[in-house]
């Protein structure tokens, strides 16, 4: 999973809690054997660009059941599901 964009005047209501979670149901559903998010570490004092906002915050994959995979850089991680493992 790379980007969400939710229309304004519909943010805030949880809606990207909702698409991760159904996005990682789809994939399982269809025999996906894993799936990636590579998300931004918002970080207190540090702007995050409108570009950069797309791709969502850690929060919202932790909550879908991915775990970090690797931290490539201080404001990016990659996490992931693996449906084969247990």
């Amino acid at each position: 999973m790379t980007c969400f964009a939710v229309r304004k005047g519909y943010r805030g209501r949880g809606l990207t809690y909702l698409l991760a979670s159904s996005t990682v149901d789809h994939a399982r559903d269809h025999g996906a054997r894993a799936i990636e998010a590579y998300p931004m570490i918002a970080q207190r004092g540090k702007e995050i660009t409108w570009g950069e906002a797309h791709v969502r915050v850690r929060q919202v994959f932790e909550d879908a059941g991915f775990e970090e995979v690797t931290h490539p850089t201080a404001r990016r991680v990659v996490m992931r599901i693996d449906f084969q493992a247990g």
